[in-house]
This record gives structure tokens, sequence and C-alpha cells, in this order.
């Protein structure tokens, strides 16, 4: 097991590489086929050994599991299926003295319609200062027969829902997810006591899920497309949340993370002024194609919109909700929509993984922070839902032409040998993993030098033993066409290959790592990788 990792400065999420786990998918210590705290206690000195700074849990709260966690039914307390508020706290502390920090996900947007605001705003009926925390509305129509506005939902389907006394209440995602209304003071008292919360019993930092939609304009207004501002989409009013929450961040030492997808740089940074929130996850890196100009374009704009503010960058190949890499990169056509789920793909796999290798050493050699998703460090590829173990409610609401999310969230394959890959020695997993996934389990790949998760070992190491990377400048080389190639600080080179065909390297640099083997006359190959030094 790797040393513990030395204290580092208060602003060690600037450079930080920060591990997602989806805790029903990661390890299950109990056996009875969710993943839960146990699992993930039991497997931290594999994290360790990886050698990330923190872990970034995705809902870990009381919920009935309708949308993986999303619809939050109480967050001081620990979902039963994952364990108890007491192993929690263990937790963070056992990660802690790893040198791992935690970092937990809030939803503030809406709640589940089992948390107990919602249970008492549907008893207490039209008028109640309970609805009041809700966007509960009487209909159009007639009757009220018709909802109170057009809103188009971020799933597929309405986002409204009638309630038997007549209103309806406003959800952006399912009708479980019923969304609360910013407006009102107990809303944000609530949500700041939880933050401090969660500080006190020692997180690092939050990741804010959808963190551009929670204040909804005035009088709730029909969508009109191309209307600026939007109705319910980045509001002015947020800014004063996230100020609010940034006081009492600073009191804790925690960080902020925002889930913040907007088109407009310029709306995007001031999310990130020094008296808001630290970090906003970049998706139009992760969106782009597998092309030079491309991702040169992501690389040169995030660092643009970010350098205004002193915002470190984030960079991200994939999370819980889109597409794995190795599938996305191993699709034919890469003018793919990156989100886009779609049934029976068709996949180079191999293709995939190479560019994928390329990928991650591509992105940690970048300025600012990374984030990695669980299995993403063993080339998982998206896995194949039989129709009838499909979980997700995205697939439901639209009406079966999605496949939803859940390929790119089925239990990790631990060791190969061993029952479901050793996720689980009794029950048989939430969602099934495919039946030729033994060569990509954790004992597999830690005997083969070749691997990728060897390869992410060894890239991390080397991200936190050489003096270039993490935060700091970037400044593009001259190279041929397809090939990007960029220095950092210290002799530090990066140069990949998206060309067709094989390039040389600088001369009088030494080779630190790739992510596959140099030709014969030692020229970098087609989707290929290399960080060098100069001699």
């Amino acid at each position: 097991m790797a040393a513990p990792l030395p204290p580092s400065p208060d602003d060690w999420w600037r450079d930080a590489v920060i591990y997602q786990i989806y805790p029903r998918s990661f390890a299950d210590g109990d056996g009875d086929g969710t993943g839960d705290l146990a699992g993930v206690r039991a497997k931290l000195p594999y994290l360790a050994e990886l050698g990330v700074d923190a872990v970034w849990f995705t809902p870990w709260y009381a919920s009935p599991l309708v949308d993986g966690g999303y619809d939050v039914a109480d967050y001081r307390t620990i979902d039963p299926a994952f364990g108890t508020l007491a192993e929690a706290e263990k937790l963070i502390s056992e990660a802690r003295d790893l040198g791992i920090r935690t970092i937990v996900d809030i939803v503030p947007n809406h709640v589940s319609d089992q948390h107990a605001w919602f249970r008492a705003a549907l008893a207490a009926g039209p008028g109640s200062a309970e609805r009041e925390r809700f966007h509960f509305r009487p209909g159009r129509g007639p009757e009220g027969e018709l909802p109170p506005n057009d809103w188009p939902s971020q799933f597929s389907g309405t986002t409204w829902t009638r309630v038997p006394d007549g209103e309806w209440y406003l959800h952006l995602f399912t009708p479980e997810q019923p969304d609360l209304n910013w407006a009102n003071p107990e809303v944000r008292h609530e949500h700041e006591e939880v933050l401090r919360f969660w500080f006190e019993r020692g997180v690092a930092g939050v990741r804010i899920d959808s963190a551009a939609l929670l204040a909804k304009a005035p009088g709730l207004p029909d969508f009109v497309e191309g209307a600026d501002p939007h109705p319910y989409i980045d509001q002015d009013e947020l800014h004063d949340i996230y100020r609010a929450w940034r006081t009492i961040a600073d009191e804790y030492g925690g960080v902020f993370v925002g889930e913040v997808w907007l088109p407009d740089s310029e709306r995007f940074a001031r999310y990130l002024r020094p008296d808001e929130l630290h970090t906003a996850f970049n998706f139009n890196f992760l969106a782009c194609p597998w092309d030079a100009d491309c991702l040169r374009r992501a690389i040169e704009d995030t660092l643009a919109e970010h350098a205004p503010v002193g915002a470190p960058a984030t960079w991200v190949l994939c999370n819980h909700d889109v597409t794995r890499t190795v599938t996305r990169y191993g699709r034919a056509d890469t003018g793919f929509d990156f989100a886009t789920k779609v049934f029976g793909t068709r996949t180079d796999l191999a293709l995939g993984t190479r560019r994928s290798r390329a990928a991650a050493l591509l992105t940690l050699a970048l300025p600012g922070s990374v984030y990695l998703y669980q299995g993403e460090e063993l080339g998982l590829p998206e896995a194949d839902i039989p129709h009838g173990r499909i979980q997700d409610p995205m697939h439901f609401r639209s009406g079966g032409t999605d496949p939803g999310r859940d390929g790119c969230r089925v239990p990790m394959p631990w060791a190969a040998d061993e029952p479901h890959y050793g996720f689980g020695t009794e029950a048989e997993p939430w969602l099934p993993q495919p039946d030729d996934w033994s060569g990509y389990a954790v004992d597999r790949q830690t005997a083969d030098p070749g691997s990728m998760l060897t390869l992410y070992r060894d890239a991390l190491r080397l991200r936190r033993s050489e003096t270039g990377f993490g935060d700091g400048p970037l400044s593009w080389l001259p190279a041929p066409e397809g090939v990007l190639s960029f220095a950092r600080p210290d002799g530090l080179v990066c140069v990949v290959n998206l060309s067709t065909g094989a390039v040389g390297l600088p001369a009088h640099h030494a080779r630190l790592l790739s992510s596959g083997p140099l030709d014969d006359e030692g020229r970098l190959p087609q989707d290929t990788a290399v960080w060098l030094r100069v001699r």
C-alpha cells in the first residue's frame, strides 16, 4: 500500500485528482448485491495505491432510489442500503488518514417525494406555508386540467404533476423529485444547515448537482425557445445563494464544485468568482470527439474562460451520466453526441481503448484538477443492459427509446475468478455485469504491466512526484496537423498523436511515460500520447 500523502496546502483542490464513487456499484461489503460504505472502506487501500487526492460520492443519503439517489429523502441520514451515518464518519476519517479527502454530493434543486417537507405539503393543502417550500400552482384551462406552464423536462415527459386537490407541482426531473422554491427563506436556511452538518463531519468539499437550475423566474412564465434570460436556467438570483454558501465553506476550509452546463463562457465564469464556487465541471472538453482541432479549441476556451476569475479548470472524460470513454472513442463516427445512449452501438473496443489511454495522459497533463470516474482506470466499456434489467427513469420516460444511463453504472470487477468478479460474494449485483469482464478485473490488471490500471497508477505517481503538472501555465508547441503538443513548467512536454500516421518526437527529451509503445524508429504511433522532459 502507498504511504499516506503529506499534508497539502489549503488550495489542494486546484490540481487534485478526484475519484468519483457511485456507491451502489463500487464494492459490496455485506454481499446483498448493492455497493455500500463497508465495501468502500475495504477498498481505501486500493484508492491510496491508485494515487488519488480525494473521493467524490454521488448521493449516499436516505432515498427511494428512483433516480440513483438524486431523489433525497433525508440529507442527514445515510441510506440503509449503504450503511449508517457512523460508518460514513469512519470512512471520512479513515480516508483522511490515507491522505484522501471526501467530497459529498448535494442536490439542492429538488428532494424526493418521500421527503418530510413534501409529505407535509401534500397533507397541508393549497395556500399553506408547507406548499410554499415547493412550486404548487393551480392548473390552466376551464377545470384547471392543464399544467401551469409549458416548461420542458430535463428528462423526457412533462414537468408538472397534479395532486388530488387539483393543484399541480413542478418537477424538472421525475415526478418523484419535486422542485424546491428557492425564493422561500426556509429552503435557503435548511440547505445552509445541511452544508454545516457535513462540513462538521469532516468532508472537504461539496459537489452541487444541477447548480444552475435552482432559481426560477418569478411567475413561472412559459418557455420561449431562445429567450434570454431562460426561465429556469442561470437566473441571476443564484449568485446570491452561492455567495451565502461560500461564507460557510470558508468557515470550514471546504470547497465547492458545481455542475454547471452553460454555453455562454462569460455567464459560466460568473459562478467561479472568488466569492462564489471554487470550481465547476468542464463539460465542453468531455463532449469533444477524438479530433485534434476540437480538443485544442476546448482546452483553449476552457483556460480562457477561467483566467479572468483566477479559477482552475477541471477536466473529466466520463461520469455516471454519460457513455463510457472507451465506447465513445471506439465508435466509427467520431462526430457522435457524447451524451447519446443508443441500443446496439457498434464499437471498436481496441480503438477506443487505445484512444482512452492517450486521453488519460492528455487530461492528466492539463492545468487544473482532474475527475476520474470509477472504472475508467480499468478501461471499462459501456455495458449493454438487458431490457428487463434497466432501472434508469430516463429509459421509461422516453417510452423505451433511450437505454438510459445504467450501462456506465455497472458494478466494478475486482477479482477475475470470484463470483460477480469480486464485487460481492453472495447476491447477484443490482445491475448485471457482462460475461466477458474478467479481463478488466483489478487483480488481473495489477499483474499486467501493460494494463490500463498500471498506466493510471504510473501516471498519477508521476503527476505527484514530477514538477510541472497540475495548476499553472500551458503553452502550445509547433506540431504536425492532427497532433497536440504543449509545454508545462520545468521542461515538461505532452504530445498526443491524433493524426493518421506515426510522428517524430522532439530531440533531447527524456521519455517519462507513454500510453503505448513507440514504433521501431522511436516515433509516436497514431492514437498515442507521451510525456517528455527536456534533458
